[in-house]
């Protein structure tokens, strides 16, 4: 019961990432976590073939493989979120679900789906299952850079006002990139396809029947500023095909967020077991749904979610132009402020492929026999160490650069190893490189006038004490965790009560429903000198690879391009679609 003697009520929020859905069902009044339930993706990310349970195999038994740089997931596997995590969190609060009055979503962004006129995935359309580009492309899809880098050179010798919010350049992880990609490789595809929408946007179509666009990702990925999109003048300038894909692809009605864009339908009910009728808020994206849950809405709060990547949000009270962000919108995180993004594409991504590929078998014997995880052993390894012992100097580029050159063809390099390297010391600088990527993201900031005064973490990754301490050692900043193992999920709560109609807006719930700190880490100054002089030198690296005095990274993927194939049926341009007969999963 809350104070005055009413019946608790709930909500539920659901945090969809790279690899699962997580639910959390929260109290109302206070943002009590009762019940969570997790739930991972079966085809996680389609990197290589597409996956032979959906397509049956392609025509002649073949198996339609990708090239490099594509990652699809398999848009069902978003509906079994639903039937399995909400559920699953239900039954461990142990809460009666009548009392549940609102869900909300949250998504990776840009995570795109092409769907018909009625919401079904172009892939679940029959003919279309063994169709690459049928399926959703993951934010972290990065094979549309060529097209990326057309609409930059576009944008930027037309002078169009919209390039300046985005610091200048546009990612190949966002909605034009990706939907050029599709018209002028699969244009058949491109033809059947009625809407290309955010995953964040399509899973509320599903719980509530209706599609509202949201406004975030509207700003954020799709290009959307003072109430318009690109110009079909400009599109048809890229390509006289792609001159109507605001108007017949893109455009629909936005909702703000915390609205209510509906109402959970009987179908939605009957997979979740909550309340048919209930409210369903407006979509939302990950990152931006966790500030009001680390109670960061106020200018200068600093919230980085880290997890397969990490994204930067903060909200500011004036509009500035930041080199290499990826958007400012007004009204992107909390109304009355302008909402800025950056981010890294690739931080956790980056620590288990090197303790995949790049650790050898002693060391995960040794981790077992310590009852300890492979990155918790490496990581009470890195621990022992003084600062630049290691002799090494890394780039976090193994996923491209999304902040702040905004350049999906780099990649990642390590420098000064020896024969006396150890995997600790390679795993030690890979930290280090993700914390020197953060720094130039905040020195931006400070450098185009938008003062970065907390920096909160949330996400897996907080969970590494030694990683948490070298992000405040390598930036400056005290560092603060939220207290929430399930930042977004709760961010996303506190949406659904207030598009339940519980709170007026997003600042008094998350003043209400909002996460305490958890762990604060404070800078040690003589580490802050020791990293100073590290991150020099990284610096040095980052512009050299990076601006232009060394494009090697660029030719090295073309070379990786022209050595993939030549393009084989079902596509009429840029990289192959292997169709290989024979070949089994």
């Amino acid at each position: 019961m809350d104070a005055v003697g009413a019946p608790d009520t709930f909500v539920v929020g659901v945090d969809y990432g790279t690899l699962s859905g997580r639910a959390v069902v929260v109290r109302v009044r206070d943002g009590k976590e009762l019940g969570s339930g997790v739930y991972d993706y079966p085809h996680a990310v389609v990197t290589d073939r597409l996956p032979e349970d959906v397509t049956g195999r392609g025509a002649g038994g073949r198996t339609v493989r990708l090239p490099g740089e594509w990652a699809l997931q398999v848009p069902n596997d978003y509906r079994e979120v639903l039937r399995k995590a909400v559920p699953a969190a239900l039954a461990e609060a142990g809460i009666d679900p009548a009392a549940v009055v609102g869900i909300a979503t949250d998504f990776t962004a840009c995570t795109m789906v092409p769907a018909t006129a009625d919401g079904t995935p172009l892939n679940e359309v029959p003919g279309f299952e063994n169709r690459p580009h049928a399926y959703v492309k993951l934010w972290r899809h990065h094979a549309a850079q060529p097209q990326a880098d057309r609409i930059n050179r576009l944008a930027a010798e037309r002078g169009e006002d919209w390039l300046s919010r985005y610091g200048g350049l546009i990612s190949s992880e966002w909605e034009f990139a990706k939907g050029l990609q599709l018209l002028e490789e699969d244009p058949e595809a491109y033809a059947a396809m009625d809407h290309w929408v955010e995953a964040a946007d399509w899973i509320v179509w599903q719980l509530c029947g209706r599609y509202v666009r949201n406004a975030c990702t509207a700003g954020y990925k799709g290009i959307y500023q003072d109430g318009r999109y690109p110009s079909r003048d400009f599109l048809a300038a890229l390509n006289p095909a792609f001159k109507d894909f605001v108007n017949t692809k893109l455009e629909h009605t936005i909702g703000r967020l915390g609205e209510s864009a509906g109402y959970l339908t009987a179908e939605a009910a009957s997979w979740t077991g909550l309340p048919e009728g209930i409210a369903v808020a407006v979509g939302n994206v990950d990152a931006h749904v966790t500030a009001p849950a680390a109670k960061a809405v106020d200018p200068g709060q600093l919230v980085a979610i880290m997890g397969t990547s990490t994204c930067h949000v903060m909200n500011g009270a004036e509009l500035r132009e930041v080199p290499g962000m990826c958007g400012v919108v007004d009204g992107g995180i909390v109304d009355g402020l302008w909402g800025y993004e950056a981010g890294q594409s690739g931080v956790g991504d980056i620590f288990g492929w090197f303790t995949k590929y790049g650790v050898p078998p002693e060391y995960h014997r040794a981790a077992e026999a310590a009852g300890l995880g492979i990155h918790e052993y490496l990581t009470e390894l890195a621990s022992r160490q003084a600062i630049g012992e290691h002799g090494l100097i890394a780039l976090d580029w193994h996923s491209g650069n999304r902040s702040v050159l905004v350049d999906h063809e780099l990649s990642g390099i390590v420098v000064g190893q020896t024969l006396a390297t150890r995997p600790e010391d390679t795993y030690r600088a890979l930290l280090e490189a993700t914390a020197f990527g953060t720094r130039t993201i905040v020195d931006a900031f400070r450098d185009a006038g938008v003062p970065v005064k907390e920096f909160i973490v949330a996400g897996g990754l907080l969970k590494n004490p030694l990683l948490m301490q070298i992000y405040a050692d390598a930036t400056g900043l005290q560092l603060s965790t939220i207290g929430s193992a399930q930042g977004p999920a709760l961010g996303s709560a506190i949406h659904a009560a207030v598009a339940a109609g519980a709170y007026p807006d997003i600042r008094e719930a998350a003043a209400a429903m909002g996460s305490e700190p958890g762990e604060v880490y404070t800078p040690i100054p003589e580490n802050v000198a020791a990293y100073e002089e590290l991150f020099q030198e990284y610096k040095t690296l980052h512009d050299y690879f990076g601006r232009g005095a060394n494009d090697v990274m660029h030719r090295l993927k073309a070379i990786q391009r022209r050595a993939a194939g030549a393009v084989l049926p079902g596509t009429t341009a840029g990289p192959a679609v292997r169709a290989t007969a024979g070949v089994s999963a």
